[in-house]
């Protein structure tokens, strides 16, 4: 590797990865030293540096850890409205592996809100817009957002609406967690199929992506190789930290 361009910025880096290997119990100054491979008096000043800004704090044994900067910054570049962006080459590749509509969306109290969408290159003749709100219990994407959330089945109930019973809404969240994978034919609009996944960061839905084509090529083989793209495809062009949920059993 090349050496850095500028070794007191390196050396900050280097420490704060140190930090986060080091976890929530934290580290000593000569530990710390150690692994960053600087002298304790130069990275004394990088730690205070870094205890100015947030980005580390000091506990009363004296050990040092990541500081809530690191926390608030993390959850600034994941907001919803750097999503879209931010998902955008993963988003691209699905579609493009299937030629299929794909949607991005995330929950918005007892809805789904539509971040983006990537338009295939064969013509999908479904109502969709960024910005469009659908009941989260009658979409896959609402679905593969409630299976990835911590709900049981009273709070998956006041999801549950005129079109979606609450033992409905309860079948599809269970299958949907068995599977890893949301899905709905017809219950948005008529010969309509969706498919969708809950992306993850350490462990808690952010977003949920689908796949939406018509109902006959989401049957069969044609079914399968959509839903392999969606476990395979998109989750291998996310950005490092984010995943999509596990199947407790794949079928």
């Amino acid at each position: 590797m090349e050496p850095s361009p500028l070794g007191s910025v390196d050396k900050a880096l280097l420490t704060l990865d140190a930090l986060g290997r080091a976890g929530a119990d934290g580290t000593s100054l000569a530990d710390l030293a150690a692994e960053v491979g600087a002298n304790k008096s130069t990275l004394h000043r990088t730690l205070a540096a870094l205890r100015h800004r947030g980005y580390a704090e000091q506990a009363e044994d004296g050990t040092y850890r990541l500081g809530p900067a690191v926390l608030a910054l993390g959850s600034t570049f994941l907001a919803e409205e750097n999503l879209p962006a931010l998902l955008r080459p993963a988003l691209d590749a699905l579609s493009a592996d299937v030629d299929e509509l794909v949607h991005l969306g995330v929950l918005a109290g007892r809805e789904v809100v539509y971040l983006e969408k990537v338009e295939p290159q064969r013509a999908v003749r479904v109502w969709s817009a960024v910005g469009r709100r659908r009941p989260a219990a009658t979409t896959a994407l609402g679905r593969a957002l409630l299976a990835a959330g911590p709900f049981d089945d009273d709070e998956l109930a006041r999801y549950a609406d005129t079109d979606t019973t609450a033992d409905r809404l309860r079948n599809a969240v269970s299958a949907a967690r068995r599977l890893g994978y949301a899905t709905e034919t017809e219950e948005n609009e008529p010969g309509i199929a969706c498919a969708a996944v809950a992306v993850l960061r350490a462990g808690r839905p952010l977003a949920a992506v689908s796949i939406t084509a018509p109902a006959e090529r989401m049957t069969g083989a044609a079914r399968d190789a959509r839903i392999g793209a969606l476990t395979e495809t998109f989750a291998e062009h996310l950005p490092v930290g984010l995943s999509i949920a596990a199947a407790s059993r794949r079928s």
